[in-house]
């Protein structure tokens, strides 16, 4: 009798992405992540992919970009026992906020975060669940190193290379760690 051989971590978590085109515009293939979130081993799976390459690391906050940042992002800063930092949309933080415009693959946002989330020196993660135009992650980016900190490198589950956004963010000097990458967008 033949065992078949367990997949890789990698490809248990592309095997729980689901493609649904045509959302949110014609002609977009949206990645989603929520079946990975649903099933408690594959979500394991995906967490602590994350988790082994920063534990030796040891940044000093993980940041996480609104919304699907936040699911990843949090637990793993949970898991690293280190502090999480919410990067939100507009208008949805309580306190003094630093902000910052970007262009998205179907428009424009802006994004922003509390002036004190962290501290001049700080080494973060900028973690988020996919990475498009490269938009979001910079603008992120952008804002934590306005408060000072040091992005040591910017993380996603799902990378569209065809939309340019990893490459983008790779000639401005931000190191990427990705786990899948999915052809068109």
């Amino acid at each position: 009798m033949t065992r078949s051989a367990n997949p890789s971590p990698v490809e248990t978590i592309r095997a729980h992405i689901r493609t649904v085109p045509d959302w949110p515009a014609p002609g977009v293939q949206f990645r989603d992540i929520t079946p990975l979130l649903s099933t408690p081993r594959v979500f394991r799976v995906l967490i602590d992919e994350f988790v082994h390459r920063y534990f030796d690391v040891k940044p000093d906050a993980i940041a996480g970009l609104d919304a699907r940042g936040f699911i990843i992002g949090s637990v793993v800063a949970y898991e690293l026992n280190i502090g999480f930092v919410p990067i939100r949309k507009k208008g949805k933080l309580p306190f003094t906020t630093v902000q910052e415009s970007y262009e998205l693959e179907y428009g424009s946002a802006t994004v922003e975060m509390h002036t004190d989330a962290v501290k001049p020196g700080d080494r973060v993660v900028l973690i988020d669940d996919l990475i498009a135009t490269g938009g979001t992650m910079m603008a992120g980016r952008r804002l934590l190193e306005r408060l000072g900190a040091t992005v040591i490198e910017g993380a996603a589950i799902v990378d569209l290379p065809e939309l340019g956004g990893s490459a983008r963010l790779r000639e401005s000097g931000l190191e990427l760690f990705t786990l899948v990458d999915f052809e068109g967008h």
